[in-house]
């Protein structure tokens, strides 16, 4: 890549010409500068991060926080992210926060003591953090207060749902991760709705709730919806412990459409988030915010169901049942 000093002598003119020519300052003709744009242009050249800093006091670099790269979804996100950053001449700072609150707070200070211009976060599960002094965006759910845009998770669950009351199940047990989750939480809700209800729905969590899975099966569930692909390959396993086949014995479904999820025996049914969009939205918002544009309001990107062979009509379809259990 060309710096200044060798436009200058690839032209024949000063290396204060070719920045004030560049930048639009100082006394250069309109001939010359044009010269030495399409000569800059042509020799590769970009401008330094150092000197953009100099000149519009940014750095040019965004800081993102993410709670948990261990999880498939959260580099996916953060590619995409860094994607559309580069695609506005942008660099980005990530940092892991590793399922903590205390790290997820240092993590922000440390960026903001780098100089970042702005932060995008996804949070850890219930906490809605600040960035302070620095724009900021947030990737989460509807339910967050300071939410700038997000998967539809309540419209998801809702096809999920929709999906298997369709099906014909009238008997269901929704699993969750974590009850803290605003995501999850939101998950069920769109679950919930899309069962409708006639539908008989218990609600499980964690490792504890995988633990009765069968048990629930035996007892007339005929279809499993976890929060997430995460939980629904954790619930195969289960289910294939007991010797319960999927989706001959129980129907069962997942969240996101994490890479795996294709290579599940069965391929799993699932939604899929569009991650770019989101990225977009998400930077686009942060550059704004930036330039001093007020916040927006809260924006939810649809999602996609991705019926595949982990779900089924109930070989034997249950009577119909009114009754909620927590």
């Amino acid at each position: 890549m060309a710096s200044i000093k060798e436009i200058a002598q690839d032209i024949g003119v000063s290396a204060a010409t070719v920045s004030n020519a560049l930048t639009g300052k100082g006394r250069v003709s309109k001939e010359l500068a044009e010269r030495i744009q399409a000569r800059a242009e042509a020799l590769g050249y970009r401008p330094s991060r150092a000197a953009r800093a100099l000149k519009t006091g940014q750095s040019g670099i965004l800081g993102l926080v993410m709670p948990d790269l261990t999880n498939p979804l959260f580099p996916r996100i953060a590619q995409n992210l860094s994607i559309a950053a580069e695609a506005r001449g942008l660099g980005i700072l990530i940092a892991d926060s590793r399922g903590s609150e205390a790290r997820q707070t240092e993590a922000l200070q440390q960026l903001v003591g780098r100089g970042v211009d702005g932060v995008v976060i996804v949070p850890q599960k219930g906490t809605s953090p600040e960035a302070p002094g620095l724009p900021m965006v947030t990737i989460n759910t509807a339910r967050d207060p300071r939410n700038t845009v997000s998967a539809d998770h309540v419209g998801g669950g809702a096809l999920i749902g929709t999906h298997i009351r369709e099906l014909g199940h009238s008997h269901v047990v929704l699993l969750g991760g974590d009850r803290v989750s605003d995501v999850q939480q939101d998950r069920l809700r769109g679950m919930g709705e899309g069962l409708g209800p006639s539908v008989r729905i218990e609600t499980v969590w964690g490792d504890a709730g995988l633990a009765t899975l069968p048990e629930r099966v035996g007892q007339g569930a005929t279809a499993i919806l976890a929060t997430s692909d995460l939980l629904a390959l954790a619930a195969l396993s289960e289910l294939a412990r007991a010797g319960i086949s999927v989706p001959g014995d129980v129907s069962l479904t997942g969240f996101d459409d994490l890479p795996f999820a294709t290579a599940m025996h069965p391929a799993l049914t699932t939604t899929a988030q569009d991650v770019s969009a989101i990225a977009e939205h998400a930077l686009e918002v942060l550059s704004r915010l930036i330039a001093g544009a007020a916040r927006p309001e809260s924006h939810a990107v649809p999602m996609r169901l991705v019926p595949r062979g982990s779900t089924a009509a109930p070989r034997h379809p249950t009577t119909t049942n009114t009754e909620r259990l927590p």
